[in-house]
């Protein structure tokens, strides 16, 4: 067996190692509580942001030893780090106070406009509206809103647990799944938008109309399902952080700032080398006004982006046998194999490695796309964007770890209806 058919089968195999290793998180967070001595890295262990950077370097310490260390550099260069730098840049915009403060107003402006209890009238907002809005300001800037607002209004109080993981179920296959109406916001579709010719104009026709349908039934039948942990919520005790928010007025100049470099860093998505430019311009614009500032989220963005990375330097040797799978399946088959294969790799890379299968029908390009943003939410690798909700929530979990069979569970209910939605309608 030659050296480069051994490393395709080490890849593989360290890349399976990797997935099991994010289903056993919780695992290792519990071993981090109980142990007295190795506490510190069985919490490494845990955090499923450092798996796949974690397992990402035990391959390239592989390609060091089985080929050279010149091979193994030349490896790393060869892959694109694009996504995972913008996401922690976007992730970072997207927390900050005043981003945050606008549209929490804008939120409860319209929430106070219905014709419903206020608290019913956020959460559906939160999970349909903020997902829909990723479609225009990136799915990563939507799940980070619409995490930091579930955050503070909801996951903050007393809910119960069922609770928590359904309503992160729906929040991470909304998001995926409502970035579709435009070709540039979701990963998936930013993957092969410009090789296939798809447009805005194409996009909407075909996949908008059917994920805004699918978000709207996903939020409204969870709110309705918890209507009454949601009127039972002591609002003016638990929203404390809203109040906070509403009262410290920001000026719509600061505002207008941080949407400027929000929408700079969406249209030069594909630049690293300007988006990364633009965002220390940003850091010195918060360094001068930080009466209007929290912390910013560097730490969190970091871990994300080193998630990702690490999704990108394993996934770089999985195309060998990724592609094969893709190119023999018919449309409904297609449709539901990447739907099912989204949840053990990203769905961004399962939709670059068909669009290299040559000769895909118009039907079968869609069965593709449709099922990699549908099974986005089952598992937190599925999507770009579902680490930076994982990490701005997990906190609020038992022993400070989600569940990824929990997840995957509370995830199949909402997964099920935009199957529906984009399969059958």
């Amino acid at each position: 067996m030659n050296t480069e058919l051994m490393l395709q089968y080490c890849a593989a195999g360290i890349f399976a190692l990797a997935v099991l290793h994010t289903f056993s998180t919780k695992y290792f967070l519990h071993l981090a509580h109980q142990s007295k001595h190795h506490a510190g890295l069985w919490h490494l262990l845990g955090e499923v942001e450092v798996v796949f950077g974690f397992w990402a370097c035990v391959l390239v310490l592989l390609i060091s030893a089985m080929v050279n260390q010149k091979e193994a550099i030349h490896y790393l260069e060869a892959q694109n780090f694009t996504e995972p730098l913008f996401v922690f840049v976007i992730l970072v915009i997207a927390g900050t106070r005043p981003v945050l403060w606008f549209v929490q107003n804008v939120v409860s402006r319209i929430a106070r406009a219905l014709p419903l209890n206020t608290q019913l009238a956020s959460y559906f907002l939160c999970l349909s509206l903020v997902p829909l809005f990723g479609s225009f300001i990136t799915e990563p800037a939507a799940m980070t809103l619409a995490a930091l607002m579930l955050r503070d209004s909801f996951f903050s109080k007393a809910i119960p647990e069922k609770m928590k993981y359904m309503t992160l179920g729906v929040l991470f296959v909304n998001v995926s799944i409502g970035g579709v109406l435009t070709s540039f916001a979701a990963p998936p579709v930013l993957m092969v938008a410009e090789k296939w010719g798809w447009d805005i104009a194409f996009m909407m026709q075909n996949f908008g109309w059917r994920a805004a349908i699918a978000v709207l039934v996903n939020a409204l039948w969870l709110t309705i399902f918890f209507r009454r942990e949601l009127c039972a919520l002591d609002q003016a005790a638990g929203s404390d952080t809203n109040t906070q928010n509403a009262t410290a007025t920001i000026p719509l100049s600061v505002v207008a700032i941080h949407f400027l470099f929000l929408a700079a860093t969406v249209w030069f998505a594909h630049y690293p080398v300007v988006f990364l430019g633009l965002f220390l311009f940003f850091l010195g614009f918060t360094e001068a006004y930080q009466q209007f500032q929290d912390r910013l989220m560097l730490r969190e963005g970091l871990l994300v982006a080193f998630f990702l990375a690490g999704l990108v330097v394993l996934g770089g040797k999985q195309e060998w046998w990724l592609q094969p799978i893709l190119a023999g399946m018919n449309t409904t088959v297609l449709f539901f194999g990447a739907t099912g294969l989204t949840a053990i790799t990203d769905n961004a890379a399962l939709t670059y490695l068909g669009s290299l299968v040559s000769g895909l029908s118009d039907s079968a390009k869609y069965a593709l796309v449709a099922g990699a943003v549908t099974g986005g939410g089952l598992t937190v690798i599925a999507n770009a964007p579902n680490p930076a909700g994982y990490a701005i929530l997990k906190d609020y979990f038992h022993e400070k770890a989600i569940s990824p069979g929990g997840l995957f569970l509370s995830a199949l209910i909402p997964t099920a209806i935009a199957a529906v939605c984009f399969r059958f309608f």
